[in-house]
């Protein structure tokens, strides 16, 4: 009950009850009572006596919403019936005070319960890690990656108008001719001015009737043009859905393609597929490169093994009900030990098992793994990126194992696999193979972002400065799927300015990167120039970004081309959306860069 509800209730019941008696009973249940929003308090009630002269008797209803109880109370005497109250009060606070903390021990329990339950699973799930692998390892069924949904936007067209009634036409009646009128030869006048009567009134009905024709008309017109319309946005965004999904779908069919006839960059992006969807119960943040060398048929895999630092440590919780506390007990130095081990000799062959799997076209003769760790060096304080195992296997030699009855260190060595004897002594060891992620062009990159304010004219910035500022937008913008951009050494052949690896499986891929700083309208030259680097490149996409805008033959030459041309406008925008100000003043760029005589 508020304060608010207490003031109507003293309103209310004021005519009949003196009000401090009032104000002292409900002060007395706000003061007492621990839990005032728990209990609902009827009005305060009096009988009196047959002639209305005295109150015989006091009550009042109680109602508590938590212990789901009701109490009627009655008294003589005002003092009688609130010591009354006060006594409930008293008792139910108490009943529910054991209430609430039976509640809160119950439950602690739960939790503790649950705590233990989920402690238990994680580390289960480190024991199943080869065995889940196993059970769901199967090859890409590519028509499951198809879009199938169905356009299901209804058409809703305007509801055609109501007919208009037609009123009809009355037929003449003639007026009724007095003897006296006849007499006096009246009759023809009357019946003539009834006649013009009869015609006027049907003149105006025909005029309302064709008035309302028209009315109808223009409604129906009107009408047409609006399902017109919609017929016609409707069919465009029907067309445009199956469009986008046909292509996307050609897109996956073009991939499956491409992996049945061996094509490097489509292998890759096969396998990325495979390993991504590998479920692991958030053990850890999976991460991962992969090569392809055609010639030799073998798959490279870097991948980042899970840290040790942040495995499974509980071993169970339990409540302590003297204090109410929940306490954790942890696993022994040698479990946590036991248990990486354990996890990442799994992870490894468990990552060769689904390969071998999903390659039923037999592109892959040989798997390299390379199991990476970071982890915090305890001697320095720094942390450290170390590849801990490294193993490289043939088909023919792992298809001869049983997984599903070794031992996976065992299996690791008798496969050459290379390590430490136990690999939580994060013991770095040299990789097999390396792979080569590496463009002899690829040069380091600069932090030019961070200089970058709303009074910078990105059109007068240095050319070098505009490229690295373009590779770490794009670095922004890739950086949620996991790409990754690289600026390559500047040239004046209107070559490469970086490059993005986006590894989308489906529309990802190689992605060239151009930045244009001019203060002139972009050519088509510039964007044929694009489309030969991409080809060079074996490119999936290009990117042509500059400060100004392109020609119209500019966009014709790109259109219908995986090209992307991005205007100054375009740029301002994509920077505003990582929270990047910034501004284009061609003008100004002008003078700063001296290029009224040089004419570029």
């Amino acid at each position: 009950m508020t304060q608010l509800d207490l003031a109507r209730w003293l309103r209310t019941n004021r005519r009949h009850f003196n009000n401090q008696v009032h104000v002292a009973i409900m002060s007395t249940i706000y003061a007492r009572s621990k839990y005032i929003n728990e209990i609902k308090i009827g009005r305060l009630e009096a009988t009196y006596s047959a002639d209305g002269s005295r109150i015989l008797r006091y009550s009042i209803d109680f109602v508590h919403k938590g212990l789901n109880l009701h109490k009627f109370l009655s008294a003589p005497e005002l003092l009688v019936l609130q010591n009354k109250v006060d006594a409930l009060i008293a008792t139910w606070d108490e009943r529910y005070d054991k209430a609430v903390a039976l509640g809160q021990v119950y439950s602690q329990k739960a939790k503790a319960e649950q705590a233990s339950i989920d402690a238990t699973e994680a580390l289960q799930n480190i024991q199943n890690i080869l065995l889940t692998g196993i059970e769901n390892a199967l090859p890409i069924d590519w028509d499951q990656l198809k879009d199938t949904r169905r356009f299901d936007k209804q058409l809703t067209l305007p509801p055609p108008p109501v007919p208009p009634q037609a009123v009809e036409l009355p037929e003449f009646v003639p007026p009724i001719v007095t003897f006296w009128q006849k007499l006096f030869g009246k009759s023809a006048e009357i019946i003539a001015a009834a006649r013009q009567e009869h015609e006027s009134l049907l003149d105006n009905i025909r005029q309302r009737n064709e008035q309302a024709v028209r009315a109808h008309s223009e409604k129906c017109s009107e009408q047409e043009r609006q399902a017109h319309s919609a017929r016609t946005n409707y069919d465009y965004e029907k067309k445009s859905f199956h469009d986008q999904q046909y292509q996307n779908n050609a897109k996956i069919d073009d991939l499956a393609a491409a992996v049945s006839r061996g094509d490097e960059e489509a292998i890759i992006e096969q396998m990325t597929l495979v390993l991504d969807r590998s479920d692991y119960h958030d053990l850890f943040e999976k991460e991962l490169t992969i090569e392809y060398q055609p010639s030799e048929e073998t798959l490279l895999v870097e991948y980042q093994l899970p840290s040790p630092d942040k495995m499974p440590q509980i071993k169970a919780v339990r409540f302590v009900k003297a204090t109410g506390e929940l306490r954790e007990s942890y696993l022994s130095e040698r479990d946590k030990a036991a248990n990486f081990d354990s996890a990442c000799f799994q992870i490894c062959l468990r990552t060769l098992h689904e390969i071998f799997a999903a390659d039923v076209a037999n592109n892959v003769s040989k798997v390299l793994f390379n199991g990476h760790t970071q982890y915090i060096d305890k001697a320095t304080g720094r942390d450290v990126d170390a590849c801990i195992m490294s193993i490289l296997v043939e088909r023919e030699a792992f298809s001869n194992i049983d997984l599903l009855r070794i031992d996976p260190k065992a299996c690791f060595k008798s496969l050459k696999g290379v390590s430490a004897s136990t690999l939580s002594a994060l013991a770095p060891v040299a990789p097999i193979l390396k792979l080569n992620k590496h463009d002899e062009r690829f040069i380091d990159a600069r932090d030019t972002i961070g200089d970058i304010d709303e009074a910078t004219n990105l059109a007068a910035m240095d050319w070098e400065d505009f490229e690295h500022l373009v590779r770490g937008l794009f670095e922004k913008e890739f950086a949620r799927r996991g790409g990754e951009v690289k600026i390559t050494q500047s040239s004046s052949d209107g070559g490469v300015d970086a490059v993005a690896f986006d590894p989308d499986p489906i529309t990802g891929g190689k992605i060239v990167i151009q930045a244009k700083r001019y203060t002139k309208t972009v050519g088509v030259s510039a964007v044929r120039d694009l489309y030969g680097t991409m080809q060079h490149e074996s490119a999936s996409r290009g990117i042509l970004v500059t400060t100004v805008d392109f020609g119209p033959d500019a966009y014709k030459f790109s259109a219908g081309k995986p090209i992307t041309l991005l205007t100054g406008a375009n740029l301002l925008h994509l920077l505003d959306k990582h929270g990047i100000k910034a501004k284009i003043d061609i003008r100004e760029a002008r003078k700063v860069l001296n290029l009224r005589d040089y004419g570029h």
